[in-house]
C-alpha cells in the first residue's frame, strides 16, 4: 500500500477508563486483518496493554500506537489510558492525533473522561467522533446516552445511526445519511429492510442531520431550503466540513467486545475523519527568522517531526514515538534537535503495533512511528532538517498536584533508585523528581496515588530497584514573638590551658532580612572584637534547629551587648558554644512559636461542587479569597496551610467525580495554631 498524507487517519481512542478503548482498539485491528484473533483484557492479550503492569491491572497504563489497513486508508491509532492519573498520556495523545474517538459507555449519561475529552477537543478545535459502547449490556440506553450529549453540548450532537435493538441486545443498525438498514451477520454488516416501526425515527432523524449538514456550506444551505432536502452524497459532505470545524460531533454505537458495529465505524473514519493532509498547520518557530511559522502537511518540504512520547524498551532500548509535521524521515539522515542542539543519525525506523516494531525505511508527512537509540532526544523535541530549522511548539503537561518523599528500601541503593527514576520521568512526563532543599527530601511528583504506586513497580520491575514513597515532610519553621536576654556562659577547666567565654544576648524578633540578624552592641571590650565574629558563628549554627520541634529558626534579631572573657583561657571555641548556650535559655523565654507554609490555591470546578469545596477548605483551615468563572467552571481563590493539603489532590478528585483540578504555591509563613505543635511532638 502507498502510504502518503492523504491516506493517513491518526485517531486518537479515548474516554473514561473502563468504557471499552482497549476492546475496542482489538476489535478494529482483527477486522481489518490486522492480527488473527481478538485478545482479551482479563487474559492480557491486547495488543495495546502490552506491558506487565498494565496486564496485572488490567487497564491501560501508557499510550500506545496500532495501525491498520481499510478500504487503502492506513489509520494509525493510539490507545488513551482514561484514568485521571495518567492526563500526560492523553496530553502527548492528542499532539499527535488529527482526531479523537471518545469511547463512551451506553449508560444513559455523560461519563467524566467523555466529557474531559470532548470539552478538550472543542477547545483545541480537534475533530471528533463519539462511539456510544456497551450496546451487548442490560439496560443499554443509546436513546438516553444521545440526549445526555445533546444536552451538553447543544447544536452539536448529530446521530448517524439508530441502532436496531432486539430487546436489550443491538442486532444492527440504520444508517441515517443513506437510509439503509444492516444486520450484523457472521462475516459483518448484511443489508436488509428498514423496520417499520423505526420509520418514522428515521425520518426525524434524517432531517435533523441534514438541517446540521446544511449549516456547515453555503451552498448546500442554499439547496436545502430550495429543495427541502439534501442527497446523502451532499449531507455527507456537509457533515464531513462540519466535524473539520468543530461544529458537529457525529455519533455511532456498537458493542466492541462482541465485535457489533466495529465495521461500520472503520468505515465512517475513512470517510469523515480529516485526512492527515487537511490536518491544520502545526506551530513552530523558523530558527533562521526566529518568527512563528505554520508547518503545513507537506510531503515536499523540508523534514521536521515532533517526539511526542518516549518509552524505555527492554530489548530496542530508548524508543521515541513521533509524527512526521513535513517532508519525509529516511533512514541513514541526520536529524537537528533545536531543543538539545545536537545532530541525531536516524539508524532504525518502526511502525508500531503494540509492542510489534515493524522496519520501515521512511515515513511520510502526516504519519506516525517511532525511532530507536537516540542519544540526546526526549518527548515534546523537534527532529528536523539541518539546512531548514524549526522548532515545534512545546507540549504543555500538567504540572504534578501529589507529591511523596523518595528513599531507598536498601542502604547504598541511592544511585540505582534515583537513576531508574530520572529514566522513568523521561518517559512520563507528568511525572518529576525534584529536590526540596528546605527539607533535603528528593520528591517523586505526579497526578495521583495509583500513578505513583506504578512508578514505583516499574521501578522494581525495569531497574531492579525498591524504594519507599511516604508522606513529605512539611517545612515548618519556628520564631519568637516576644523579647528575652540570655546570659550563655562556657567555662571549661581541664588542667593546662582552659576555655572560657561569657555573653549576653538580646533576642528579639524583626531581622532585616527575615531570618537572621547579629548586632554588635558591646561597649568597653567586655568581650574583645577577635571573639565576636566567633559569637556570630555559634548563633548562626543555633537557629538550624529550633526550641520546640527543632525547625529552623528565622525572623531572628540577635544583639550582643555585654560579656566577660579571659585573657590566658578565652577561645573563639568558647565564645561559640557560650552563644549557644544562650539561646536555647534566651529563646524560650521570647515566647517561641511554630510558623507553618501557607499555600495560594486556585481550585476549578463545575458550580454543583462549590459548596462541598468550601466545606473541605473549611475543615483544612483554608481562607477564601475569592470566586470567578472562566469557561463555565467556578474559580475559587484560596489559602491553606501546606500540611493541610497535602493529598488535596486526591481529595479533589473524590468530591468532584474527577472534574476538579487545582494548583498551588507557597506564598508565606503564618503562626501555626496549639494543635500543630502537639502533633509534632506525638
Amino acid at each position: 500500500m502507498d502510504v502518503n498524507a492523504k491516506n493517513i487517519r491518526n485517531v486518537a481512542v479515548v474516554g473514561h477508563s473502563g468504557e471499552g478503548k482497549t476492546t475496542l482498539v482489538e476489535a478494529m485491528l482483527f477486522n481489518a486483518g490486522a492480527i488473527e484473533r481478538m485478545g482479551k483484557i482479563e487474559n492480557g492479550t491486547t495488543v495495546s496493554d502490552f506491558d506487565e503492569q498494565e496486564i496485572a491491572r488490567k487497564t491501560s497504563i501508557s499510550l500506545s500506537l496500532a495501525y491498520l489497513n481499510w478500504k487503502d486508508v492506513k489509520i494509525n491509532l493510539i490507545d488513551v489510558p482514561g484514568f485521571y492519573d495518567f492526563e500526560g498520556e492523553f496530553i502527548s495523545a492528542m499532539r499527535a492525533a488529527g482526531a479523537a474517538l471518545v469511547v463512551a459507555g451506553a449508560n444513559g449519561s455523560v461519563t467524566v473522561g467523555a466529557e474531559k475529552a470532548i470539552n478538550f477537543c472543542l477547545k483545541a478545535k480537534k475533530p471528533l467522533v463519539v462511539f456510544i459502547n456497551g450496546m451487548d449490556k442490560e439496560n443499554a440506553d443509546y436513546p438516553g446516552t444521545v440526549r445526555a450529549l445533546q444536552e451538553q453540548y447543544k447544536g452539536k450532537i448529530a446521530p448517524i445511526q439508530i441502532p436496531i435493538m432486539n430487546g436489550e441486545k443491538m442486532t444492527g443498525y440504520i444508517s441515517v445519511i443513506d437510509g439503509k438498514a444492516y444486520q450484523f451477520g457472521a462475516k459483518g454488516p448484511e443489508e436488509t429492510a428498514v423496520p417499520a416501526d423505526y420509520q418514522s425515527e428515521l425520518e426525524e432523524m434524517r432531517s435533523v442531520l441534514q438541517e446540521a449538514a446544511a449549516e456547515n456550506d453555503e451552498e448546500l444551505l442554499d439547496k436545502y431550503f430550495e429543495e427541502g432536502f439534501l442527497s446523502p452524497e451532499d449531507t455527507v459532505t456537509g457533515i464531513r466540513k462540519g466535524i473539520f470545524n468543530i461544529s458537529v460531533i457525529p455519533v455511532l454505537a456498537g458493542s466492541a467486545l462482541l465485535n457489533k458495529g466495529v465495521i461500520n465505524l472503520l468505515n465512517e473514519i475513512v470517510e469523515y475523519v480529516p485526512q492527515a493532509a487537511e490536518r491544520a498547520g502545526l506551530s513552530a518557530t523558523d530558527l533562521k527568522t526566529n518568527e512563528p511559522v505554520s508547518v503545513e502537511c507537506d510531503e515536499t518540504a523540508p523534514f521536521a517531526a515532533q517526539v511526542f512520547k518516549t518509552a524505555v524498551d527492554n530489548f530496542v532500548g530508548k524508543l521515541n514515538y513521533l509524527r512526521v509535521g513535513r517532508g519525509v524521515l529516511k533512514t541513514g539522515m541526520d536529524a537537528y534537535n533545536p531543543n538539545t542542539g545536537t545532530t541525531e543519525r536516524i539508524n532504525s525506523l518502526y511502525i508500531v503495533r503494540g509492542k510489534k516494531l515493524d522496519p520501515v525505511s521512511s515515513l511520510c508527512a502526516g504519519d506516525l512511528g517511532a525511532v530507536a537509540k537516540l542519544t540526546n532526544t526526549g518527548t515534546g523535541d523537534t527532529l528536523c532538517d539541518p539546512a531548514h530549522p524549526v522548532q515545534f511548539e512545546d507540549i504543555h503537561f500538567p504540572e504534578p498536584v501529589l507529591s511523596m518523599a523518595v528513599s531507598a528500601t536498601v542502604r547504598g541503593t541511592e544511585d540505582k533508585v534515583f537513576g531508574g527514576l530520572n529514566r522513568l520521568a523521561e518517559e512520563d512526563k507528568s511525572f518529576r523528581i525534584r529536590k526540596n532543599t528546605e527539607t533535603g527530601e528528593t520528591l517523586a511528583c505526579g497526578q495521583g496515588e495509583i500513578q505513583l504506586e506504578i512508578i514505583k513497580r516499574k521501578l522494581k520491575s525495569k531497574f531492579g530497584a525498591d524504594a519507599e514513597f511516604t508522606t513529605p515532610t512539611v517545612a515548618y519553621r519556628e520564631a519568637i514573638t516576644g523579647t528575652a536576654e540570655a546570659e550563655g556562659k562556657h567555662k571549661k577547666q581541664t588542667g593546662g590551658a582552659g576555655q572560657f567565654g561569657v555573653v549576653e544576648i538580646r533576642f528579639e524578633p524583626g531581622a532585616a532580612d527575615g531570618v537572621f540578624e547579629f548586632v554588635d552592641a558591646v561597649v568597653g571590650g567586655t568581650v574583645p572584637k577577635q571573639f565576636i565574629p566567633a559569637v556570630e558563628k555559634g548563633l548562626r549554627e543555633a537557629i538550624q534547629k529550633g526550641v520546640l520541634a527543632g525547625y529552623p529558626m528565622v525572623n531572628l534579631k540577635c544583639t550582643l551587648f555585654d560579656g566577660k572573657y579571659h585573657p590566658v583561657d578565652s577561645k573563639e571555641v568558647a565564645f561559640v558554644s557560650a552563644a549557644k548556650l544562650a539561646y536555647e535559655d534566651g529563646i524560650r523565654r521570647a515566647r517561641p512559636v511554630i510558623l507553618e507554609p501557607i499555600a495560594a490555591m486556585e481550585i476549578v470546578v463545575p458550580e454543583q461542587y462549590v459548596g462541598d469545596i468550601m466545606g473541605d477548605l473549611n475543615k483544612r483551615r483554608g481562607r477564601i479569597i475569592g470566586m470567578d468563572t472562566a469557561e463555565g467552571l467556578q474559580v475559587i481563590t484560596a489559602e491553606a496551610p501546606e500540611g493541610e493539603i497535602l493529598t488535596y489532590a486526591t481529595s479533589l478528585r473524590s468530591m468532584t467525580q474527577g472534574r476538579g483540578r487545582f494548583s498551588q504555591h507557597f506564598v508565606r509563613y503564618e503562626q501555626a495554631p496549639d494543635s500543630v505543635l502537639q502533633n509534632l511532638n506525638k
